[in-house]
Order: C-alpha cells, then sequence, then structure tokens
C-alpha cells in the first residue's frame, strides 16, 4: 500500500530537515502526496511510526482526523490564510506549542494485542518484525511435538509425525470433483513446510485453520520433491501459549539428591506434564531451571506427590 514514490518523499524530506519528532510532525512536513489515507494506515500497520513513541492502535484510531487538519491547514497557507492559532503554534525555544493554544489531536497509548499487531505487520510486510508470534511457545510446542520443521529432510518419505508452528499464506482451493481442500505453510523459528490438507482431513479440520494461528499438526511427510511437504491427518489449535508461566519452586537440600530420590522426582514430574517450569532451589542461592521436558501442571495431583516425597517444606511460593 506504500509506493516506491512515497517512500523516496519521505526519505527525501527526513533527510533534508532530520528525523519526524512525532506523528503530528510528519504530517505537517511530507510532501501532501504521501498523506494518502491508505498510504498512511499501511505505514502505521507496519509499524513506521512506532520510533516516534505512538501506540499503533492509538494512532489508527485518530490519524485521519490529524491528517485531515494538517491538509486543511497547508491549504490554508497556500491560500495565504493564518490564524491567530498558527501564529502561536511554538514558543520560539524549540519547546513546541505554547499551553492552551495547541489544537492537535491527542493519540491514545493504547495497543493491540499481539497476534492482532503481529497479523497486520504480515500483511503488510510479509514478514513478522517487532516479534514473532511463536515467541513465549517454544518450550511448549517442543513438549507437545516429534521434530522441528528443519528435520524433515531426516525423516523417510511417508514417516508420520507432530509438528507445531504458526499457519501463514493459507489458501482454501477446490478440487476437480468439487471437494475443498487447504494449502498452508507452517513456520517455526527454524524453518518452513508447506502443508496440504485434502478433503477428508478439511471436512473435519478446515474451520480451525486462519493465518497466524498456532497449531499442532499430525501429518505425513511427502519427500517425493526437492523440499519435504507435509500432508496433515490431524490439526490442534493451541491458544494462550505462554512459557511465562508462573514456576513450580522446590526446595530441596543438596545432601538429600540421591539417585533414587532424583529418579523418583523425574518419575513424579513426568506423570504430570504441563507449562509451568520446574525451579530446583537448592540452597546456599543456587537455583536449576529443569529442562522443558519436565514442566509440570501444578493443579493435577502434583502437589500431594511431592508433599510424599519430599516433605511440605519443599513447596515455596
Amino acid at each position: 500500500g506504500v509506493g516506491t514514490g512515497h517512500c523516496e518523499l519521505i526519505i527525501a524530506e527526513r533527510e533534508a530537515n532530520g528525523p519526524f519528532r512525532d506523528f503530528h510532525d510528519f504530517c505537517e512536513r511530507v510532501d501532501p502526496g504521501v498523506l494518502n489515507k491508505k498510504t498512511v494506515e499501511a505505514l502505521i500497520k507496519a509499524g513506521a511510526f512506532d520510533s516516534c513513541g505512538h501506540k499503533r492502535q492509538g494512532l489508527l484510531m485518530v490519524f485521519e482526523t490529524i491528517v485531515d487538519r494538517a491538509i486543511a491547514r497547508r491549504k490554508e497557507a497556500d491560500a495565504g490564510v493564518m490564524s491567530l492559532f498558527d501564529q502561536m503554534v511554538d514558543d520560539g525555544g524549540g519547546g513546541g506549542p505554547i499551553l492552551g493554544f495547541d489544537d492537535r489531536e491527542e493519540i491514545p497509548d493504547t495497543e493491540f494485542g499481539k497476534a492482532q499487531k503481529l497479523a497486520f505487520e504480515k500483511e503488510m510486510l510479509g514478514l513478522y518484525v517487532s516479534d514473532h508470534p511463536l515467541f513465549g511457545a517454544e518450550d511448549f510446542l517442543a513438549r507437545r511435538t516429534d521434530i522441528g520443521l528443519d528435520a524433515l529432510g531426516d525423516c523417510e518419505d511417508g514417516a508420520i509425525k507432530t509438528v507445531g508452528g504458526v499457519i501463514t499464506g493459507l489458501q482454501r482451493k477446490w478440487t476437480k470433483k468439487g471437494d475443498l481442500m487447504g494449502v498452508f505453510v507452517l513456520e517455526d523459528l527454524r524453518s518452513s513446510a508447506e502443508t496440504m490438507v485434502f478433503p477428508r482431513t478439511m471436512t473435519e479440520h478446515g474451520h480451525k485453520l486462519a493465518d497466524d494461528a498456532i497449531v499442532l499438526v499430525k501429518a505425513r511427510i511427502d519427500k517425493r520433491d526437492d523440499m519435504p511437504k507435509l500432508i496433515a491427518m490431524e490439526i490442534e489449535v493451541v491458544e494462550g501459549v505462554s512459557d511465562a508461566a508462573t514456576p513450580f519452586r522446590l526446595a530441596v537440600s543438596a545432601s538429600r539428591l540421591t539417585p533414587e530420590l532424583v529418579a523418583s522426582l523425574k518419575e513424579i514430574l513426568l506423570e504430570h506434564p504441563g507449562d509451568h517450569p520446574v525451579l530446583l532451589h537448592l540452597g546456599d542461592d543456587k537455583v536449576l531451571r529443569l529442562p522443558p521436558a519436565y514442566g509440570v501442571d501444578a493443579g493435577s495431583g502434583l502437589v500431594s506427590e511431592i508433599r510424599v516425597l519430599l516433605g511440605p517444606s519443599a513447596l515455596l511460593e
């Protein structure tokens, strides 16, 4: 939504007169041709004004009003019209508008949630820039998948594996028989793979598919072409995943950690899989974070078993 010509005009103004202080300054300085509302909206969604200190959602709420006022003022200036407020917009000391005479629209300090913000980035730019939908979900996916997408080439043709990632480039297509199928790219933090959802699977799981959705896919690996593809068999949408879950803390004296006790502790933790990382306090400010495979569900009867094994004092808030 932003042409090369518009970009060149923005860059030329920035190089001639310095960085833009804020969105208002941008609207007052750039060539009027840049202030096309679709162009400005695309720049906002892509994060172009983040460096000015504005939140994207707040800016989208008021940018049209700000653009309209800027264009109107510039037309008046070209016609030789100057208002009292135009004469008093700066205090002469570089401090900006004088209190009481600033008619600039206030930009709300509100922001989109992570998913919506990244969806706009992907729509505008074709890639994620400020963040990634999978950041914070790495440990969860590692526990629920067999392999990462970068390891598909090491698998045998026809092997069935569970993989995970975010859906991008979703397309729904119709077969020659008139059946609906889907094609998308499954992307994790290391690689990506084209994924086919044939009609039978589409009938059962097609309603779960959406761009930017985080999913687990049980799939058959197709290696007949140069790049391995995935033939989806089952799809599970993952929602509300965050590795920022509250840690499950245990305090155990290092002298108590016999091989037998460690084996019993491992067994209990593995019987209660979940998203809470386990931190083991060994005294003297030494804390061990157990590997992601030992993440637990603290509400599944785990506490009572830990009490039996280690004693109530081992459980920390």
